[in-house]
């Protein structure tokens, strides 16, 4: 997908819509909003590319996490744990999985 070349402020977009759009269905285009870039106006299709490339994962927690996935998952390192107790963070083994700390 081409860089934005184009920037306009939202007083352009209110005054000038129709040619924005135009402008915007070839290539992508900047608002602005205070001199600063704020939006981007682009084509469905330089969307959709830009969906079918993002990355899906969803953000969890242990609490959520499948408990196949979690058995499969490695244990941290002791270098992990090292840190997290200079953290002053307390950690405890959950008897309800195999090596789940807290």
């Amino acid at each position: 997908m081409p860089q934005s070349d184009s920037f306009y402020s939202t007083t352009d977009l209110s005054r000038k819509p129709g040619d924005i759009i135009a402008e915007a269905l070839r290539h992508p285009v900047t608002i602005t909003l205070g001199n600063k870039p704020r939006l981007v106006l682009l084509n469905i299709e330089d969307y959709e590319r830009l969906l079918s490339q993002s990355d899906h994962r969803m953000p969890g927690t242990i609490e959520t996490m499948v408990d196949a996935l979690f058995r499969s998952s490695k244990a941290p390192s002791t270098h992990m744990l090292r840190m997290t107790k200079v953290a002053g963070l307390e950690l405890r083994l959950d008897p309800n999985r195999t090596g789940a700390l807290h």
